[in-house]
């Protein structure tokens, strides 16, 4: 799994195409024994001025004005200095920039006004020109990444096609996409032409090929609740998020089926199908992979999930989404 530094170096060579030499800041054993405690400090160079990296790995978040507090002190013994830490809320990023504390969250957002640089990462997805996955190379890289046990790295096209149930063909494909994939991210000393060889865990996978994800949500339905059999598909959108976070059940339940499941039952069906939601309905999501693949407890999975709701503009599903990651057991 990548520290926190080595994920820092490798968001700042994706999204800047610079190479950040990071050294130990030995002068920080001079500061308050409460921030040396706090935080690790490295110095390092970028564009031509010289940073302090306040790296924060607690597991509790700090409140905004403490972080800029503590930075303030900080500055006393080093002029541009910024805030690292690996999750932050949206909202409190939001604080932080109002605080003016330079801050980088790797694979996410950057803020360093010295330098004129707000990078998000919605951003840097409209630059980026990708194609996506399709719906079976995500499956066969969920399944990676859930499968976690060393599995991937003896798997063959065949072998993925039984457990998954594609066709050996479209494994073949998959297989080729995600090898194209990892080539374009990957620096060449780790190329390789077998997509099962390249040695990444599954957080490193999940990683390096965020340009590459979809949504899972290829259509969405509403039809009223009584036409609908909940034990047709598995719980998902902020049904799922409900269970898996601290968020509010929605105001209609939320159901995720496959394509073949909702083109059976839309056939044997005799219901209406409403092109919004309306008391008393239900959110039916048909998916592109089969949801209960890796669905479990009737919720379907967690990766799934963030990729279905990642691009909404509400904090409290934004906040939800990053519980949901630290929820995950790479």
């Amino acid at each position: 799994m990548f520290t926190l530094i080595e994920k820092l170096t490798q968001y700042l060579r994706e999204t800047l195409n610079v190479a950040l030499a990071v050294h130990p800041w030995e002068e920080s054993r001079l500061l308050p024994f409460f921030l040396q405690d706090s935080y690790t400090y490295c110095r390092t160079e970028l564009f031509g001025l010289n940073l302090l990296l306040m790296v924060d790995s607690s597991d509790e978040e700090r409140s905004p004005a403490i972080v800029h507090k503590h930075m303030d002190q900080v500055r006393e013994k080093w002029d541009e200095v910024i805030y690292v830490r690996d999750r932050i809320t949206a909202y409190n990023r939001k604080r932080l920039i109002e605080h003016n504390v330079p801050f980088v969250v790797p694979g996410n957002q950057l803020y360093f006004p010295m330098l004129a640089i707000d990078l998000r990462e919605y951003f840097r997805q409209k630059r980026t020109r990708t194609n996506k996955f399709s719906p079976a190379t995500q499956a066969l890289v969920l399944h990676w990444i859930y499968a976690n046990n060393g599995d991937k790295a003896r798997a063959t096209p065949t072998e993925q096609a039984k457990i998954l149930g594609y066709s050996k063909m479209t494994m073949t494909r998959a297989f080729n996409e995600v090898g194209a994939a990892l080539d374009s991210v990957l620096a060449p000393e780790r190329r390789n032409n077998d997509a099962t060889e390249y040695g990444l865990t599954g957080q490193e996978l999940w990683l390096k090929l965020q340009p590459f994800w979809r949504t899972p949500v290829k259509h969405r339905h509403y039809l009223f609740k009584a036409d609908f059999d909940n034990s047709l598909g598995v719980r998902a959108g902020l049904t799922a998020m409900a269970s898996y976070s601290m968020l509010a059940e929605p105001s209609h339940e939320v159901f995720a089926v496959s394509q073949n499941e909702w083109k059976i039952f839309w056939q044997r069906s005799d219901v209406a199908v409403l092109d919004r939601p309306e008391p008393q309905t239900v959110e039916v999501q048909v998916w592109g992979y089969p949801p209960n693949l890796f669905a479990q407890n009737g919720l379907v999975d967690r990766l799934s999930l963030y990729l279905s709701l990642r691009d909404s503009k509400d904090e409290r599903i934004e906040s939800a989404l990053e519980e949901l990651l630290v929820g995950m057991r790479w």
